[in-house]
């Protein structure tokens, strides 16, 4: 039997950077996995804070040069990769010069949430999927963490959906709440940079309001099943988790220092590959 292939896509990571636990967990889980004999990439940005000298990053040439649509915009997508000091796992970062140079990441030093980060999730996300079509690498689960990457299983049931890279892939969306997302995004914007082919205005409906929780709910609607991650959750997010089908299978698994906690992330990526 081949190996289970996994894609991590997040916004951060241990040891280039942390902001949350979410960088701590997509440190440790991808490895446990590996050690359990899965084939794993991984996909964070480059935001401007990670020093590309003291974590040796360098540009993938054959990987980079390619555009990305952002609405009207043309974005040149730059891929970038460093390995794990004493692991043996390598991360793909995310770059252009427009979106991730700025020496923050979704704040300003005043605490203003960037106007743009609406397109800076929209390049990324679509960033990710170019890049793995690049790699030839066709992965069996695409695991996708908070709200920047709450597009992808979008993308993945529409216009990626007959992708012989992407065909067979499954996607999980992780679940955290993310208290400093206030701003709201106007939506007849936000949609027309979102679109791609196959994806029609209704399937944006969830984005209506241009908020956090519209983002959170586009990713559990399309993905295949969710976990949620421990920890408090406002009332508005408290019922968007309650409306989802039963079928996608709520998890509540990041307890990282029990090894049930791998266990359960083992299962999940088995039964959904058997499916």
């Amino acid at each position: 039997m081949s190996k289970l292939r996994i894609l991590y896509v997040a916004s951060e990571i241990q040891p280039f950077l942390q902001t949350t636990a979410v960088a701590d967990f997509i440190r440790k889980l991808p490895q446990e996995m590996q050690d359990r004999g899965m084939e794993i990439r991984i996909l964070v940005p480059r935001f401007g804070l990670i020093n590309e000298r003291k974590n040796r990053l360098h540009e993938v040439v054959r990987l980079s040069g390619i555009n990305i649509s952002v609405g009207e915009e043309e974005k040149a997508l730059v891929i970038k990769v460093a390995s794990i000091p004493n692991a043996r796992l390598q991360v793909y970062f995310i770059d252009n010069e427009d979106y991730f140079h700025r020496k923050s990441v979704f704040e300003d030093k005043d605490n203003r949430f960037h106007e743009d980060n609406d397109e800076r999730a929209i390049f990324f996300c679509k960033g990710v999927l170019e890049t793995v079509r690049k790699l030839g690498w066709a992965p069996d689960i695409v695991h996708c963490y908070d709200w920047m990457t709450a597009l992808i299983p979008l993308y993945l049931k529409t216009t990626y959906k007959k992708d012989p890279i992407f065909k067979e892939a499954k996607s999980i969306f992780s679940i955290y709440n993310n208290t400093s997302f206030t701003h709201k995004f106007d939506f007849a914007s936000l949609i027309d940079k979102v679109k791609m082919m196959d994806i029609e205005d209704d399937m944006l409906a969830h984005l209506r309001e241009g908020d956090f929780n519209g983002f959170m709910r586009m990713g559990m609607t399309y993905a295949d099943a969710i976990v949620r991650a421990e920890g408090e959750y406002n009332d508005d997010l408290k019922r968007l988790i309650t409306e989802v089908e039963l079928s996608k299978a709520i998890e509540c698994i990041e307890d990282t220092e029990n090894a049930e906690c791998y266990d359960k992330y083992h299962d999940l990526y088995t039964k959904l590959t058997s499916c």
